[in-house]
């Protein structure tokens, strides 16, 4: 696999606008995700965490990834997650997504299912690789222990790299532990390491990291392209201070339904709001509360032109 086939950059782990009848709003979806790339976003995956995967069904999943497509965005642009429960439901999404011309997958580990192992983690993505069977597929392991139950070990990361070359591309490191995805830049540099803890994106670059899919492109994409394009001490200093503020200020709720509450007030849209289940909108309170620290925060730090 060749260095420039890996995706690199400033990704976004793209919001899922609901409808009232718990539906992908399809027209919102298009329409957010485009104006991710105009103001600065390398790339788009949805149907992660940030984009509540898991409460849609596979229809939904395909229709929302066909939806992009034919309004205009590159395949290659887009990079979707497909982890599911069921094995031949992962599979499917899949090979959807190779079939789209996707540069890869965001893959869970099999879930639900605690203290598997490196063991249960290797076989299952094994099973999925060999169900998929195509040599276009490239998978950037999605490690998230804090929600998924099971982590993504070292060994098990290094048995798939040695078992498939080329088909394992990189990891999103979503742990939260910087001197987890530092370590493993530094034994996988053939792979694409991001981070999925925006603060963090500075020192992972300058180890040798790829990147971050984030859930906070969503709301101040130029921010992010901002420290990650910093060339300088202050600039990233500046960039993080924010970023850690702004990560606060949203975990004094439930975390997917601020940041939708917060792309409402952006978009001036309460449809943003909506989620689904068994995620809740948060009440009257908090929406003003998270309103007030979201614009005490921007005044104390205004987006530099």
């Amino acid at each position: 696999m060749k260095e420039t086939d890996r995706i690199r950059g400033l990704w976004c782990a793209v919001l899922s606008p609901v409808t009232p009848d718990r539906t992908l709003d399809v027209a919102m979806f298009r329409e957010h995700a485009a104006g991710l790339l105009g103001r600065g976003v390398d790339g788009l995956a949805p149907f992660g965490t940030t984009g509540e995967g898991q409460s849609f069904s596979l229809a939904q999943r395909r229709a929302g990834v066909d939806a992009l497509l034919e309004s205009g965005i590159p395949a290659a642009r887009i990079v979707p997650g497909t982890g599911c429960a069921a094995l031949a439901d992962t599979i499917e999404l899949t090979r959807h997504a190779i079939d789209a011309g996707c540069p890869g997958v965001l893959l869970l580990p099999p879930f639900f299912f605690p203290g598997i192992g490196d063991d249960g983690v290797v076989e299952s993505y094994r099973a999925l690789i060999e169900g998929v069977a195509d040599d276009r597929l490239r998978i950037y392991l999605y490690h998230i222990p804090q929600v998924t139950g099971v982590p993504i070990g070292v060994e098990a990361i290094e048995r798939l790299v040695r078992d498939f070359p080329g088909i394992i591309a990189g990891v999103k490191d979503s742990a939260g532990s910087l001197e987890h995805s530092l370590a493993l830049v530094r034994r996988f540099p053939t792979l694409s390491i991001f981070v999925g803890h925006e603060p963090h994106l500075a020192n992972l670059l300058a180890a040798g990291g790829a990147g971050t899919v984030c859930g906070l492109a969503n709301l101040y994409p130029e921010r992010l392209r901002r420290l990650h394009d910093a060339k300088t001490e202050t600039e990233r200093r500046e960039g993080v201070t924010y970023l850690r503020e702004l990560i606060a200020a949203l975990q004094a709720h439930s975390l997917m339904p601020a940041i939708k509450a917060v792309r409402a007030l952006q978009a001036g849209d309460a449809r943003w709001r909506n989620v689904m289940p068994p995620l809740i909108c948060l009440d009257g309170a908090a929406q003003a509360q998270l309103e007030a620290a979201i614009d005490t925060l921007n005044r104390k730090q205004p987006i530099a032109a």
